[in-house]
């Protein structure tokens, strides 16, 4: 098997309906894998198998994890969502729901799996927030997860950033304990990105709320640009690279961390683009 290469391997994507999801599943299919679609509903592109899911709901995902037989070679928790749904609800999904479908799948998963997790640029202020986020880790339940939320709702915002600071830290967690049963656990945290959570920005908040943004490479991301390098994080190329958050973003982080830039991005109540 060559880098890149998923012959033979069974593979996971949630949000395979739309934006980086769609473009991920497509090009796992075109690489050999077999796909294993999960989303709310049924994707334009071709997968091996389809089941529908709900994040914000603790028995869907469970209806679609035992769904799924055999073994899982590599997960990708590539689905989430914006928007004005209520801080909670938001994190519901983007953390909560990309645990619970962890969770359920690992034990179906041997060792040399690989698991990819979804952040954003939207958590770029993750280590700021390290505190506030360990209380939504310790959580077990999504009741638990719902009134963390309610006892903190001034410090949320929109509650994506915090969604995606929790996935964060959530993976750099687990990508510690799985590696001891030679699992491995990533996050790709993407820059903005012409997907449906983009469109979503613009109409909130309209078009101009890109001016305020710095671009290095001068333009947003494609998805099949983000997908690519998911599908290179779970490949057998990648085989040594556990617990990072890899920040595809054209270099905006690089720009924030050497100052060159402002971090205009991941305030607790702003809208993201990826």
């Amino acid at each position: 098997m060559t880098t890149g290469d998923y012959s033979g391997r069974r593979v996971v994507v949630t949000g395979c309906a739309s934006g980086i999801g769609e473009r991920l599943a497509a090009q796992l299919a075109d690489r050999g894998a077999q796909v294993i679609g999960l989303d709310r509903r049924r994707p334009r592109v071709h997968v091996e198998s389809f089941h529908p899911v709900d994040l914000s709901d603790s028995e869907s995902i469970g209806a679609a994890a035992t769904a799924i037989d055999g073994p899982v070679d590599a997960l990708f928790n590539v689905a989430g969502i914006s928007g004005t749904v209520g801080s909670a609800a938001i994190v519901g999904v983007n953390f909560v729901g990309t645990r619970e479908l962890t969770d359920a799948l690992l034990p179906r998963m041997p060792a040399g799996a690989a698991i990819a997790n979804t952040g954003s640029i939207a958590g770029s202020h993750y280590q700021r927030r390290r505190d506030l986020v360990t209380g939504l880790l310790a959580t077990t339940t999504r009741d638990g997860a719902r009134r963390w939320c309610d006892e903190h709702a001034d410090e949320l915002g929109t509650g994506y950033s915090v969604s995606k600071d929790a996935v964060i830290w959530y993976t750099l967690h687990r990508s510690v304990e799985l590696a001891e049963r030679g699992i491995r656990m990533n996050c790709v945290c993407p820059g903005l990105t012409e997907t449906p959570i983009l469109a979503d920005s613009r109409r909130a908040r309209g078009a101009a709320f890109l001016d305020g943004i710095p671009m290095p490479l001068g333009r947003v991301a494609e998805p099949a640009e983000q997908a690519s390098v998911l599908a290179f994080v779970n490949s057998p190329g990648a085989s040594y690279l556990n617990g990072q958050v890899l920040w595809v973003d054209g270099g905006y982080m690089a720009g924030v961390q050497t100052g060159r830039l402002p971090n205009t991005t991941g305030a607790a109540g702003k809208a993201d683009g990826s």
